[in-house]
């Protein structure tokens, strides 16, 4: 069993905003009982989406939230480790997905998400 189920930044949203639909069986059950954390990177985008107006909150608050009220936690890997994982993720142009795929790579860990493109191509997508 994976020691860490990483998230990514539409299910941190989703978790903070307490609205989890979409989600299957498998992810639902493995938020209830297994721990979760997020890249860093998730949190920049979180900051880039309230500044452009598509979140209420920044990060710092979304972060604070997920920590304190669900005991997510933010993984600590070295950056260069992160960009090294991701480098030959070709599969997707979008540097905050392929970094936090990578993230989750690394540590051999699942990703919940609901992005279609990472669960086709990453096998421990929940």
């Amino acid at each position: 069993m994976p020691t860490v189920m990483m998230l990514d930044t539409h299910i941190a949203v989703a978790l903070y905003q307490g609205r989890l639909a979409g989600l299957d069986r498998r992810a639902l059950a493995a938020i209830d009982r297994e721990p979760l954390a997020y890249s860093p990177v998730v949190l920049l985008e979180l900051e880039l989406l309230h500044e452009i107006g598509r979140l209420k909150q920044g990060a710092a608050a979304i972060a604070r939230y997920l920590g304190e009220q669900l005991a997510v936690q933010c993984a600590n890997e070295r950056f260069a480790d992160v960009v090294a994982q991701a480098l030959p993720l070709a599969y997707t142009r979008d540097p905050f997905d392929r970094l936090i795929v990578a993230h989750a790579e690394l540590l051999r860990a699942p990703l919940i998400t609901l992005d279609a493109t990472l669960r086709r191509h990453y096998p421990r997508a929940l």
